[in-house]
């Protein structure tokens, strides 16, 4: 197992751990304290990799469904990790305890790293893992989940699968970024781009789902094989909620679906019901989304998918 270079209990540190904790080169420090080499091909070029667990009433959600997709990735990008699978696992566990946090939003890196001076081959850099934890993020809080969020389609592409893999959780977001610009500019919470083809891909941190005569649809190509997505899709098992996998046109979203919702770590299953100005259905959370949003949290809330956090 990994030997941790700080003492657990940190007790020195207690107050300075309490808004978040680090690991960066081998050693755990406050959130504050965190800092990358400037020349860090993460940084710089955006070469990186991440996956992020929630936290919620001390329990991990899915920790070991996230660390097979962290590693399947970091295989994918062609990097070495320095740390083992079960290195890593302690690495967040002691995030967590340091923090004290029992919500919390723990994410896991890896980036390019540093080559030699002058190098322009991906194969000289040194790769590096580093890894943090703060208080659980939220896209739309609880109170606002109530009402649903307004969302504007924008009709920027998401980054082809035939450039990178959507399967991969990069920082190559200016895609997203753009669009949540196009939303704002709109008085839009929210906003997702759309594939090559035209049709509805993603949004920043969540997949999409519609349901068109009470069946679910989320693309099934193009996007990131989200946890929460995953997660859904076994709730509507669960529930005897029909499903596909399929893609469907902005205008088909707009004037078809009779609920619209998201999936992410941040907040679980989240309901739009508006889209650029036009109630989605009822314009309130409809059935299927209420129904999924209330088997998602109460099941964790029981330990579902839960690994206990080591906080002793």
């Amino acid at each position: 197992m990994f030997e941790l270079t700080l003492s657990d209990c940190a007790d020195n540190n207690e107050n300075a751990f309490s808004k978040g904790a680090a690991f960066i080169d081998g050693e755990f420090v406050p959130i504050s304290e965190a800092k990358l080499p400037l020349l860090d091909w993460g940084f710089i070029r955006g070469d990186a990799n991440q996956d992020t667990v929630s936290v919620w009433r001390g329990n991990f959600f899915r920790l070991e469904d996230h660390l097979t997709r962290f590693f399947r990735n970091i295989d994918d990008l062609r990097m070495v990790s320095p740390y083992s699978r079960e290195d890593i696992a302690d690495v967040l566990h002691g995030l967590v305890r340091r923090s004290g946090l029992r919500e919390a939003y723990v994410q896991m890196i890896m980036t390019r790293g540093l080559p030699p001076i002058g190098s322009r081959d991906p194969r000289t850099c040194v790769n590096r893992f580093q890894a943090y934890c703060i208080p659980y993020v939220w896209i739309a809080r609880p109170e606002q989940q109530m009402e649903g969020l307004s969302m504007h389609v924008s009709n920027r592409w998401r980054v082809p699968a035939q450039s990178v893999s959507p399967r991969l959780k990069h920082y190559h977001w200016l895609d997203f970024e753009m669009s949540l610009f196009d939303g704002y500019d709109r008085d839009q919470q929210t906003a997702c781009c759309v594939n090559e083809r035209g049709n509805v891909a993603e949004g920043p941190g969540f997949n999409i789902f519609a349901v068109f005569d009470g069946a679910v649809l989320t693309p099934e190509n193009g996007v990131l094989d989200g946890m929460t997505r995953r997660t859904v899709l076994e709730l509507c098992d669960e529930l005897k909620v029909p499903y596909k996998r399929e893609e469907f046109s902005p205008d088909q979203m707009c004037s078809e679906a009779t609920e619209v919702f998201l999936s992410t770590t941040s907040g679980g299953v989240i309901p739009v019901t508006s889209l650029d100005g036009q109630s989605v259905g009822s314009g309130k959370p409809g059935p299927i989304t209420s129904a999924l949003h209330e088997a998602y949290w109460s099941k964790r809330e029981t330990g579902w998918h839960a690994t206990p956090v080591a906080y002793q």
